[in-house]
């Protein structure tokens, strides 16, 4: 079966919830986390219609997840947003204010201010995660180094507010489980010893009760698809931008 489809994924949720797992928004966990929990996470870069998608998928398995829009054309849509949040998902803002400001993070907090004026305009905002920019010299985290996303009314950033050596972290970046290898930022210190290259490899390992019981799955929507041109296209596209992440791991 060919990895990154629609297919596989309704798999790999179905598997989840005959394992017993039980679904929370990032929202939730963070309040009142689950001792078997599974954090569905999807970055909204591109392709915004199909995180729509991702959330209509769930929303008929009964499953809840979080969803992270950019303020850029290829995310942003207030239409796909309110309808995401109607279907009982969270939303996030997936915040890259010091690309924005060109690193200076007194006009990156007034980007972010505005921007997540503008996102609560349409639906509630109770938690944020950075945009990985790989191409970009600047860190969205950053911003936090001189100012508090807490005085926002913000209860959670993942990469701040979630201990990875309890909560496993599986990515899809770089269009594969293990593409940490050639990850500038979507990357985090773990004391788990345990790595999956496919789709097909974790659901092995969740019907052998192997996944850790609480794990966070972050999903790039963009990149899922049961059309066969854009799969293609997509798989060779970013394997170009692996290696071109590769040097700049390398060089940087």
């Amino acid at each position: 079966m060919r990895d990154f489809t629609l297919r596989i994924y309704r798999e790999l949720l179905e598997s989840l919830q005959s394992a017993g797992f039980q679904f929370q928004t990032f929202e939730a966990f963070i309040k009142s986390p689950a001792t078997r929990a599974i954090l569905l996470r999807h970055d909204v870069d591109d392709r915004k219609l199909h995180s729509l998608e991702f959330a209509r998928i769930q929303h008929n398995m009964g499953i809840k997840g979080t969803f992270y829009f950019r303020m850029v054309p290829q995310s942003f849509d207030e239409g796909v947003i309110k309808e995401i949040y109607d279907l009982g998902h969270e939303v996030g803002y997936h915040y890259e204010d010091m690309d924005f400001a060109n690193g200076d993070p007194d006009q990156a907090i007034q980007f972010f201010e505005k921007h997540l004026k503008k996102l609560r305009t349409i639906v509630p905002v109770e938690t944020i995660c950075m945009h990985g920019s790989p191409r970009s010299k600047y860190d969205n985290k950053d911003v936090w180094k001189k100012y508090n996303y807490q005085d926002y009314d913000i209860i959670g950033e993942p990469y701040f507010d979630l201990d990875f050596n309890t909560v496993y972290y599986l990515t899809d970046t770089g269009r594969r489980w293990d593409g940490y290898k050639v990850s500038v930022r979507d990357k985090v210190q773990s004391s788990f010893e345990l790595s999956f290259h496919s789709t097909a490899e974790i659901i092995t390992a969740i019907r052998e009760n192997k996944l850790p019981e609480r794990t966070m799955i972050n999903f790039h929507p963009q990149r899922w698809t049961d059309e066969y041109p854009l799969w293609v296209k997509e798989k060779y596209i970013q394997q170009i931008k692996n290696i071109i992440k590769y040097y700049l791991i390398k060089f940087r």
